[in-house]
Protein backbone atom coordinates (compact mmCIF):
# COMPACT_ATOMS: atom_id res chain seq x y z
CA UNK A 1 0.00 0.00 0.00
CA UNK A 2 1.44 3.39 -0.98
CA UNK A 3 1.57 6.48 1.19
CA UNK A 4 -1.01 8.07 -1.12
CA UNK A 5 -3.47 5.23 -0.58
CA UNK A 6 -2.95 5.67 3.16
CA UNK A 7 -3.77 9.39 2.77
CA UNK A 8 -6.91 8.53 0.78
CA UNK A 9 -7.91 6.10 3.55
CA UNK A 10 -7.17 8.78 6.19
CA UNK A 11 -4.51 6.64 7.86
CA UNK A 12 -2.00 9.47 7.36
CA UNK A 13 -3.02 13.12 7.84
CA UNK A 14 -2.68 15.61 5.00
CA UNK A 15 -3.72 19.19 4.33
CA UNK A 16 -6.50 18.34 1.88
CA UNK A 17 -7.48 21.16 -0.46
CA UNK A 18 -9.94 19.29 -2.67
CA UNK A 19 -11.75 15.98 -2.72
CA UNK A 20 -14.46 14.42 -4.81
CA UNK A 21 -15.43 10.86 -5.73
CA UNK A 22 -12.55 10.56 -8.21
CA UNK A 23 -9.58 12.30 -6.65
CA UNK A 24 -7.91 14.02 -3.75
CA UNK A 25 -5.59 17.04 -3.70
CA UNK A 26 -3.33 17.98 -0.82
CA UNK A 27 -0.24 20.05 -0.05
CA UNK A 28 3.11 18.33 -0.58
CA UNK A 29 4.94 18.15 2.75
CA UNK A 30 8.25 18.50 0.88
CA UNK A 31 7.18 21.38 -1.34
CA UNK A 32 9.49 22.57 -4.10
CA UNK A 33 7.68 25.90 -4.53
CA UNK A 34 5.59 28.18 -2.30
CA UNK A 35 2.55 26.35 -3.68
CA UNK A 36 3.08 22.63 -4.23
CA UNK A 37 -0.05 20.48 -4.39
CA UNK A 38 -0.37 16.82 -5.29
CA UNK A 39 -3.48 15.69 -7.15
CA UNK A 40 -4.05 11.94 -6.99
CA UNK A 41 -6.75 9.67 -8.36
CA UNK A 42 -8.54 7.51 -5.83
CA UNK A 43 -8.21 4.69 -8.34
CA UNK A 44 -4.86 3.04 -7.76
CA UNK A 45 -2.89 3.50 -10.97
CA UNK A 46 0.86 3.02 -10.35
CA UNK A 47 2.04 5.43 -13.08
CA UNK A 48 0.97 7.13 -16.27
CA UNK A 49 2.42 4.11 -18.12
CA UNK A 50 -0.12 1.92 -16.33
CA UNK A 51 -3.13 4.01 -17.34
CA UNK A 52 -5.35 2.86 -20.18
CA UNK A 53 -7.54 4.58 -22.72
CA UNK A 54 -10.44 3.82 -20.37
CA UNK A 55 -8.76 6.13 -17.83
CA UNK A 56 -8.96 9.13 -20.20
CA UNK A 57 -11.95 10.73 -18.42
CA UNK A 58 -10.19 10.39 -15.06
CA UNK A 59 -6.93 11.81 -16.41
CA UNK A 60 -8.79 14.77 -17.89
CA UNK A 61 -10.60 15.30 -14.60
CA UNK A 62 -7.27 15.46 -12.75
CA UNK A 63 -6.09 18.25 -15.07
CA UNK A 64 -9.37 20.14 -14.63
CA UNK A 65 -8.92 19.91 -10.86
CA UNK A 66 -5.38 21.28 -11.25
CA UNK A 67 -6.75 24.25 -13.21
CA UNK A 68 -9.46 24.93 -10.62
CA UNK A 69 -6.96 24.72 -7.77
CA UNK A 70 -4.64 27.15 -9.58
CA UNK A 71 -7.50 29.66 -9.62
CA UNK A 72 -8.43 28.94 -5.99
CA UNK A 73 -4.79 29.33 -4.90
CA UNK A 74 -4.46 32.56 -6.90
CA UNK A 75 -1.60 31.38 -9.10
CA UNK A 76 -2.34 34.28 -11.44
CA UNK A 77 1.27 34.69 -12.61
CA UNK A 78 1.43 31.10 -13.83
CA UNK A 79 1.99 27.59 -12.62
CA UNK A 80 3.38 24.25 -13.72
CA UNK A 81 1.85 20.79 -13.76
CA UNK A 82 4.17 17.79 -13.71
CA UNK A 83 3.61 14.04 -13.96
CA UNK A 84 6.74 12.06 -13.20
CA UNK A 85 6.81 8.59 -14.69
CA UNK A 86 9.25 5.88 -13.66
CA UNK A 87 12.50 6.04 -11.73
CA UNK A 88 14.42 8.08 -14.30
CA UNK A 89 11.43 10.40 -14.62
CA UNK A 90 11.65 11.19 -10.92
CA UNK A 91 8.61 9.23 -9.75
CA UNK A 92 9.08 8.34 -6.07
CA UNK A 93 5.59 7.03 -5.19
CA UNK A 94 4.02 4.29 -7.29
CA UNK A 95 0.63 5.98 -7.47
CA UNK A 96 -0.09 8.31 -10.38
CA UNK A 97 -0.05 11.94 -9.28
CA UNK A 98 0.11 15.44 -10.71
CA UNK A 99 2.27 18.09 -9.11
CA UNK A 100 0.82 21.61 -9.21
CA UNK A 101 3.61 24.12 -8.55
CA UNK A 102 3.51 27.90 -8.41
CA UNK A 103 4.12 31.01 -6.38
CA UNK A 104 7.60 31.72 -7.81
CA UNK A 105 9.31 31.78 -11.21
CA UNK A 106 9.94 28.20 -12.35
CA UNK A 107 13.08 27.77 -14.44
CA UNK A 108 13.45 25.59 -17.51
CA UNK A 109 14.71 23.01 -18.03
CA UNK A 110 13.84 21.45 -14.67
CA UNK A 111 16.12 19.01 -12.81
Amino acid sequence: MTIFKRIIDREIPAEILFEDEQCLAFRDINGQAPTHVLIIPKKEIPSLDDSTDDDAPLLGHLLCVARKLAVQLQLTDGYRTVINCGRNGGQSVNHLHIHLLGGRPLSWPPG
